[in-house]
């Protein structure tokens, strides 16, 4: 009931799943740094006053908890938030109370780029900047992205591939689930 619909939820019947990944776990680097810097702050200083200063102690505590439960919170919206790119479109689903998709049809994508830093290449993520044709979209530029070498030749083989080729495989895709299912039914 309070959970966030699953993205593939949002495709149609005509699609073709390609991709489903969520952001790259670095992502929480910093936020994760950040907790156990106030969470070891607040011990500290706890530690450090005298017992009569109980009410003190006591804001700390009640700090750390808030520290927690933010990135708690944190770690959740990493967890909803998906990218599911289809044979038609981008779909991006995000937030945990409030859900919030984003598209873009793959159709109106005109150039790819990803990015590295040094950091990305020695725990596997990049940045993907998507360009489309004349306007800046909801998807313009996704950081964090896992293993985005393979990304970017996926995206480049559905934008500017042999359609013709992706229908055929896509015919045989389908085929091949039909007949799985019938096996498993009879």
């Amino acid at each position: 009931m309070f959970a966030p619909r699953d993205p593939d939820e949002y495709l149609l019947d005509t699609e073709r799943r390609v991709i489903r990944i969520r952001r790259h776990w670095a992502v929480l680097l910093w936020d994760t740094f950040e907790a156990v810097a106030l969470l070891a702050i607040c011990v500290l200083v706890s530690y450090l006053l005298p017992p009569a200063a109980w009410v003190i102690q006591n804001i700390l505590w009640y700090a750390a908890l808030l520290v927690i439960l933010r990135f708690a919170y944190v770690v959740m919206e990493w967890w909803v938030e998906r990218l599911v790119v289809t044979d038609k479109r981008f779909v991006m689903t995000t937030g945990v109370y409030t859900t919030k998709v984003l598209m873009m049809p793959i159709t109106k994508v005109t150039d790819l780029t990803y990015e590295r830093s040094a950091t990305g290449r020695i725990f596997g993520y990049g940045t993907m900047v998507v360009e489309s044709a004349g306007q800046i979209q909801a998807l313009n530029r996704i950081d964090y992205l896992p293993k985005p070498e393979e990304f970017y030749d996926t995206i480049s083989e559905l934008v500017f591939g042999d359609k013709q080729k992706q229908a055929e495989r896509f015919s045989m895709i389908k085929a091949q689930r039909a007949a799985r299912g019938k096996k498993k039914v009879g």
